[in-house]
């Protein structure tokens, strides 16, 4: 249970929706994805796309490698699944507002770029 390689990993070493060459590609079997490439189009070094299905999508631009957080970006992505309520959940509605602000402030702590 958890994440896994992309499409079995066959997208790492191809290039990316940021024209990145893809280094990391994983998939949560709950339905997100995390990618990060480098030597991204118009000279950015690093950049992190992820979304959860259905719900947000987020890009990063970044200077190194580190800036990236991978793997703490995807425990905050975890935990924000496991937030999500299923449709016929009697609480839905409240969870998943509850749920909307944790993407929120996921994108608020994982900035698209690093400040200088």
């Amino acid at each position: 249970m958890g994440w896994r390689p992309f499409n079995d990993g066959t997208t790492i070493g191809q290039h990316g929706s940021e024209d990145g060459v893809v280094l990391r590609d994983e998939e949560h079997e709950l339905g997100a994805r995390l990618t990060l490439e480098r030597d991204c189009a118009h000279g950015v070094p690093f950049a992190v796309t992820c979304g959860i299905y259905g719900w947000f999508f987020h890009t990063r631009r970044l200077s190194s490698e580190v800036e990236a957080q991978f793997q703490v970006m995807k425990d905050g992505l975890a935990a924000i699944l496991a937030s999500i309520p299923r449709a016929d959940d009697p609480e839905v509605d409240v969870k998943s507002a509850a749920a909307t602000i944790a993407m929120a402030e996921f994108v608020n702590r994982f900035p698209s770029s690093i400040q200088a």
